[in-house]
């Protein structure tokens, strides 16, 4: 506890006047004093920002393609766009997965019959492949019948009929699952409706379509595919932002209220972030940022960056109040005094977002491009409107003085706890270093330790059908994501040159024999099936047959100018790490396909491929740069402070979270995926907030007669309530994200809330006696080489 003497000494000294000199930051925190010269028209100015504000987040779109991580300049990302628009099947096709074990009891066969027959009515659709569009074997210079006649046969014919159609090559292990328990159907959609808000009309008539028909069957139907998904995030998306404006904001004036006890106060403290918050979202929209699964989570991250500062300049003005100042000289002084350590830690933010800039995705890009500017907006705003606020809102402040003098139990009760540790990392420096060094150490090894992580489903709501419908595919039919091989003629070759079918048909054998790829389709499926059933493999035939079915289905695996084709499988949407072995053998067993037909241009690609050869380079760059990351603030911090001693004060206590977040990610065996390596360079960016208020009370605290355990007791007490309640603020702002359907911003938010506790834990038990002892052994080379002057203390050396 504090004794008397002390609490007097603390309450007394902490009023000092506003440093004389060049500031940490370079006099930047004077932005602040501007707006406070005129309260009244600052407030009419921020009016119209905020309208301008509301008016740019109309604008902000959503991007929900499940492409984006990989959007790059890469040539496998340009070979796999190009590819999307020459055969854009799969990115317009739902997926309808109907399951149960009656599903070809005759009277739940015409039940699905007459969904697939409805699903062709849905208006948004261009047609659809289900078993029902299987034939039979063609008779010569007739079109092959339906497989399924219009009127079902009964009885034992009946059976042996589904023993036909299970045993069809078309559809077996493709449209339906070997046992005959789960159907396909796939459902083409226009691609002007999956780019449009009719998405969620078509969606939703199609949903109802399977309940009206498959009522009573006792089956279950379930929707998948990228158009499903692609929904199913814009709706996360947009219900999730909601959530985290919500909560995040009530966490904050909840907690500003209980320890200031002042609506004035809470007001003061908590408006500024909320503003913030508002005007960077619109500034975003005036941009033409899109909204996607990282720049959702922008608002508990704006909310992050300026409560921290919002709270240090409250308490800092709030003190001053109780001393007796007037509210003006308070909040001007508070700006002054605690002003450049908001630059600062706005600057260590920003130097986060910058090091995202390093990142291969474009995604990624566009959030450190966000996050940038979000932070300098926010700067702005906190330094600006929490003086105007103050000035305006706080009433009465000599009884407010009073009244607090003696009363504010709260804050005092944090004040002693603060002292009670201090008192304790002082005592004993050098063990403590030690200690912290040899825990750090441990830690850093435990993470280097950490493999990157990427599966499809992580990005998509693991509580809504999609993911549900895929695991299904997987489990009967042998996976629900694409892999395709794209081949590509030599100028002047013909489609049906007899080169070109050679070159398809030793393609389509190789992806067959690849292990953990099934479900190949191609022209060559067509080409083997008319062989077998027809006895015909002349190309004239094969041309025939090509020239009857449906435009958008040719084009699943034929370009509209006949110069490539695509030889498509399907794989299980399992880790990146899985599937990459299976992407390098195919690639590598391609190789004497590309000798054998040489001009004919062979690549693998689809998104599956393209997530398993780029997510764990993209995920290990973003970590090596989060290393650099390390130094890079450390040296900024030394320079702005203009002392070595505090440069390498900064570096255990900044890398302690990461470390910590980091073993705790692999004893729960989650790897290191795009969301958690994202989290953790933005988080230590944030979590030096902490650290740097510190450090900056503490040069303000060191001065002679001032001994330097003195002067670390005193800058914890003052600086370390505000840091505990911004650190419970900041982490329910970010723990919300829990609440979330997308598994990757629940994977961000609570690993960001727990390194922001982790950055104040680092701050009390590793920053104070690191710093105690780097002081001590600094006064000692200083002694030694004859450096000191009489005046001065250790603590300002």
């Amino acid at each position: 506890m504090l004794d008397k003497n002390t609490d007097s000494q603390v309450h007394t000294d902490k009023i000092e006047q506003p440093p004389k000199g060049l500031s940490i930051a370079f006099g930047l925190e004077r932005i602040g004093l501007i707006a406070v010269k005129a309260p009244i028209v600052s407030c009419m100015i921020l009016l119209v920002l905020i309208v301008g504000a509301i008016f740019g987040i109309q604008r902000i779109k959503i991007d929900d393609s499940l492409s984006q991580l990989f959007r790059s300049n890469s040539k496998d990302y340009k070979q796999y766009e190009a590819e999307t628009k020459r055969f854009p099947a799969t990115e317009f096709d739902v997926l309808v997965v109907v399951e149960g074990k009656t599903l070809l009891a005759r009277d739940n066969l015409e039940k699905l019959r007459d969904l697939v027959t409805d699903l062709q009515l849905v208006d948004g659709t261009r047609g659809l492949i289900s078993l029902f569009s299987a034939r039979q074997a063609p008779a010569p210079g007739k079109l092959p019948a339906a497989l399924f006649p219009n009127e079902l046969p009964q009885g034992a014919d009946y059976d042996k009929f589904i023993e036909t159609v299970k045993s069809n090559e078309i559809i077996r292990g493709k449209l339906l699952s070997e046992d005959g328990t789960l159907a396909l159907i796939v459902l083409s959609l226009e691609p002007e409706v999956v780019a449009s808000n009719k998405l969620g009309t078509v969606v939703g008539d199609i949903r109802k379509a399977m309940k009206e028909d498959l009522a009573g069957s006792g089956l279950n139907a379930e929707l998948s595919g990228v158009p499903v998904m692609q929904l199913e995030i814009r709706n996360a998306v947009k219900r999730d932002g909601l959530t985290y404006n919500v909560l995040g904001i009530l966490a904050g004036c909840i907690i500003a209220i209980i320890f200031f006890r002042k609506i004035s106060f809470m007001v003061v403290a908590a408006f500024p972030p909320i503003i913030a918050i508002v005007l960077a979202l619109g500034g975003l929209g005036w941009a033409n940022f899109n909204l996607n699964m990282f720049l959702n989570v922008m608002t508990p991250l704006i909310m992050v960056i300026s409560f921290s500062d919002s709270m240090q300049l409250t308490f800092a003005a709030r003190d001053r109040l109780i001393a007796g100042q007037d509210k003006y000289t308070a909040f001007k002084n508070a700006v002054r005094v605690v002003g450049p350590a908001c630059v600062l830690t706005h600057g260590t933010a920003g130097i986060s977002f910058i090091a995202l800039q390093f990142s291969n995705s474009d995604l990624i890009r566009k959030f450190g491009e966000a996050g940038l500017a979000a932070t300098i907006i926010a700067l702005i705003a906190v330094l600006s409107l929490v003086p105007v606020f103050g000035v305006l809102f706080v009433r009465n402040e000599k009884v407010f003085a009073v009244k607090f003098q003696g009363a504010d139990a709260g804050v005092q009760m944090l004040r002693n706890f603060c002292y009670w540790i201090a008192v304790r990392m002082v005592s004993r420096p050098g063990l403590f270093s030690l200690i912290a060094v040899i825990f750090v150490g441990g830690l850093a090894t435990v993470y280097a330790h950490l493999e990157p992580r990427y599966r499809l489903a992580d990005q998509v709501p693991d509580k809504q059908q999609a993911v549900a419908a895929s695991g299904r595919l997987d489990a009967k039919l042998a996976g629900a994501n694409a892999i395709d091989v794209l081949i590509e003629f030599p100028k002047g070759a013909s489609l049906y040159a007899p080169e070109t079918l050679q070159t398809i048909a030793d393609v389509h054998k190789t992806v067959e024999d690849t292990p953990g790829v099934a479900n190949v389709w191609s022209l060559e499926t067509l080409r083997r099936w008319l062989a077998e059933k027809a006895g015909s493999s002349d190309v004239a035939t094969l041309k025939e047959y090509v020239d009857l079915i449906p435009k958008y289905l040719v084009r699943r695996f034929i370009s509209a100018n006949q110069d490539a084709v695509v030889v498509s499988g399907r794989v299980p949407d399992l880790d990146s790490s899985q599937i990459l072995p299976v992407v390098d053998k195919l690639d590598h067993e391609l190789d004497a396909v590309r000798k054998e037909h040489p001009g004919y241009e062979i690549a693998v690609t689809g998104l599956s491929a393209i997530a398993a050869r780029n997510s764990a380079n993209m995920i290990e760059k973003l970590n090596r740069g989060l290393t650099v990351e390390f130094a890079l603030v450390a040296i900024f911090i030394g320079l702005a402070f203009r002392s070595v001693v505090v440069m390498f004060s900064c570096i255990l206590p900044g890398i302690f979270p990461v470390v910590l977040s980091g073993t705790v990610l692999y004893l729960l065996g989650e790897g290191l995926q795009f969301a958690s390596v994202v989290a953790l360079t933005v988080s230590f960016g944030l979590g030096l907030s902490a650290t740097i208020h510190f450090l900056n009370r503490l040069r303000l605290e060191s001065r002679p007669g001032v001994s330097p355990e003195l002067a670390v007791e005193r800058a914890t007490v003052l600086v370390g309530p505000a840091l505990i309640l911004t650190t419970i603020v900041l982490a329910c702002g970010l723990v919300v994200t829990v609440f979330s359907d997308l598994p990757s911003l629940r994977l961000f938010g609570w690993l960001s809330a727990f390194s922001m506790v982790a950055a104040l834990i680092a701050d009390l038990f590793i920053l104070r006696p690191t710093a105690m002892f780097l002081i001590n052994l600094s006064m000692k080379i200083r002694s030694a080489l004859g450096w000191t002057k009489p005046e001065e203390t250790g603590a300002n050396s």
